[in-house]
């Protein structure tokens, strides 16, 4: 098809990239090791990480993983907040060839199991503070060796000692846990983050047999039979995504000048496929991130910004209005800032003009999705007034409005989004009936929405195809919570929907038909406590003597939409 939207690019960004230019992820990362070996990759809480800190470390780490008999492209699982030990963890996963396993620290102990038993895996590297968790389920799980880290392993010896000491014991943030040392299949291996260093300093590295190809991440979305689905992302897919997010930020980056003294803040959670695209193009470039574990804690987040310039600012339109409700954060210094990357979930116009006007940046909203790496579409970085739309096509992206039978509809005509490029996922993992009917005959993926491309390649979504709720930038699925749900004693049906919400774009509201009258609105949201992570629990629950149907027994939740 034409790609009419390159007529809009801006001056110097390729209509193509060229993603053989690495071998694989491995390639391009050790490249930075030795390039950037003595400059900044990430500071956190004021402690500062090399390039070749993280290079040692995580060969350490990866031999140690490689010591533990894994076979090549095994999966580890990574549990851990925006903290070094995130960066070194994945580093090594991925130098040791193996294939990284993402997972929300913030899981339910339901949703923790049914990840590793669906993705397999092996190994885990968690944080300490979400281990109990990890207890419930390992016994029920693939799970045959542990590495469990402290907050404070590598904020330094003293400074993280007291940090850890902090968490422990001050603030309580680490519940009780013990973990057995026999399973399901014989003995298994339980070490801390820092013991595992050390041993792994003695071992050797052996070269990661993988090529672009190989399977890179195993990155958790949801499914529409309630349970969440691991799209496959190949070293390919992932070196595609972080030249074409180069590609298209560059203008924005040359004001910068040198691009290695570009500071990026990570305030999103690196398991998410955002951030984590955004960190590897840091690596790439040799710039360095800042990287932040709680950026709920506004007021702490102000400060770190305070502390040093920042250029780079990706964010969900819930944190963008977060820091804009902070005084202190409007009294910053936003002159060095030269982009505002909203995605996610929707930004919102009203945001976007206060966001300007407080800091001088435009924001710029793109989309993308896990099956994607993030990448799909943005609006210029040059762009001066937020557009409203999605933006173009990137680089070495195609993006066809398809009717249901697969046919390519003109522009300015409503139809599903659909995309074809090197960053597009090979399918989800185990799940060849799924993959096969996200796929059209031609190879572009379905998505699900539904949006509109003007003559100058613009896109607009303008309605979703699935029941999908987004909250604050997290996809949510109301088939999975009406499962869940629906095992809760006292409940007859129900059904799950999304509903406007000033402060996360979405909230999830559930209607609830009772078999026992005397459930109450509490025991429905302690039950969801207990087994929902918090962005899906519902924030709103109705009772309801029936729930509307189709004639062949289908709940419509478009109805309940509509009178939400």
């Amino acid at each position: 098809m034409e790609r009419i939207w390159l007529q809009s690019y801006p001056s110097g960004v390729p209509a193509d990239i060229d993603p053989t230019q690495y071998t694989s992820l491995v390639e391009l990362l050790e490249q930075a090791f030795r390039r950037s070996a003595h400059d900044p990759v990430s500071v956190c809480m004021d402690r500062w990480m090399t390039y070749g800190a993280l290079d040692r470390l995580s060969t350490a780490l990866g031999a140690y993983l490689q010591s533990l008999g894994l076979p090549t492209g095994a999966r580890v699982a990574i549990m851990l907040p925006n903290l070094p030990q995130f960066l070194v963890t994945m580093a090594a996963v991925l130098r040791a060839g193996y294939t990284c396993v993402n997972v929300n620290p913030l899981y339910t102990a339901r949703e923790l199991e049914h990840q590793l038993n669906d993705s397999g895996a092996q190994a885990i590297v968690i944080l300490e503070n979400f281990a109990h968790t990890l207890e419930e389920v390992i016994d029920r799980s693939p799970i045959e060796h542990v590495v469990v880290a402290s907050f404070g392993d590598l904020l330094g010896p003293w400074y993280g000692r007291w940090m850890t000491f902090l968490v422990r014991h001050v603030a309580k943030l680490v519940p009780a846990f013990k973990l057995p040392l026999q399973g399901p299949r014989g003995s298994r291996t339980i070490v801390s983050f820092r013991r595992a260093l050390r041993q792994g300093e003695a071992l050797t590295l052996k070269p990661a047999q993988v090529n672009r190809d190989s399977i890179a991440f195993l990155q958790y979305t949801g499914g529409t039979t309630g349970l969440s689905k691991g799209a496959i992302l190949t070293h390919g897919n992932v070196v595609a995504a972080i030249l074409q997010a180069e590609a298209w930020f560059q203008p924005a980056l040359d004001k910068v000048g040198d691009a290695r003294r570009t500071n990026h803040i990570m305030a999103l959670p690196l398991y998410h496929i955002f951030a984590l695209t955004l960190m590897l193009l840091v690596m790439r470039q040799g710039a360095h991130a800042t990287l932040i574990p709680n950026p709920r804690d506004i007021p702490k987040f102000v400060e770190v910004l305070k502390s040093r310039p920042f250029h780079v600012l990706p964010a969900v339109n819930t944190l963008f209005n977060g820091l804009l409700a902070n005084a202190r954060f409007r009294q910053l210094d936003f002159s060095s800032l030269v982009l505002s990357q909203a995605g996610g979930m929707a930004a919102s116009e009203g945001t976007a003009r206060q966001w300007k006007k407080v800091t001088g940046c435009t924001m710029i909203e793109g989309w993308g999705m896990s099956e994607t790496c993030a990448i799909g579409t943005n609006n210029p970085v040059t762009a001066t007034e937020f557009s409203g739309t999605i933006g173009l096509p990137l680089p070495s992206v195609e993006i066809a409005i398809k009717d249901d039978d697969g046919r390519d509809l003109p522009p300015g005509t409503a139809g599903e989004i659909c995309i074809r490029g090197p960053n597009v996922m090979r399918g989800y993992y185990n799940r060849p009936e799924e993959t096969a009917n996200v796929f059209t005959a031609d190879g572009y993926m379905r998505t699900g929405d539904i949006g509109i491309m003007d003559e100058r390649g613009y896109i607009r979504i303008v309605d979703r195809k699935k029941d999908m709720i987004i909250v604050s930038g997290f996809n949510v699925y109301p088939t999975e919570i009406d499962n869940v749900v629906s095992t809760c004693p006292g409940v007859l049906e129900c059904a799950a929907v999304g509903v406007p919400d000033p402060h996360s774009g979405e909230a999830v509201k559930l209607y609830v038909v009772r078999s026992d009258p005397t459930l109450t609105e509490e025991q429905v949201m302690r039950f969801c406590h207990d087994n929902l992570t918090g962005y899906k629990r519902p924030k709103y629950i109705e009772f309801r003597e029936e729930l509307p149907k189709s004639n062949v027994g289908k709940i419509l939740r478009r109805e309940l939409r509509g009178k939400a």
